[in-house]
């Protein structure tokens, strides 16, 4: 089983969701989508099942992806395994311009 680290952009990420859906659903909705993210964070820290991306740009090498289990599916984990740990390096909605998107900062529109 792998280790589990956050990367910063990733919390970033994680905390403006959470803040989206605290303001327009409820705080309830809110805690169901971190709830959901650390339930697949631990799910790809024992069965790595996400896939490798093919983006051009060489900072996202290696890159994998897998979508947060239950009502969130359109939303994805970006990570990496490096040594024996499971780093998540963003945590985006899929339907947005990925390969411009990982590379920005969070919130940035």
């Amino acid at each position: 089983m792998l280790k589990a680290e956050i990367g910063t952009e990733a919390l970033m990420d994680l905390d403006l969701q959470y803040e989206w859906y605290a303001d327009k659903a409820d705080e309830d909705v809110a805690e169901r989508y971190l709830q959901a993210f650390h339930e697949t964070k631990e799910l790809l820290c024992q069965s790595d099942l996400g896939r490798i991306r093919k983006f051009r740009d060489r900072r996202l090498a290696k890159l994998r992806s897998y979508r947060i289990e239950g009502s969130f599916e359109k939303h994805l984990i970006f990570y990496r395994v490096e040594e024996g740990t499971l780093v998540v390096f963003r945590v985006l909605h899929g339907v947005r311009d990925l390969p411009r998107r990982l590379l920005e900062p969070p919130g940035a529109d």
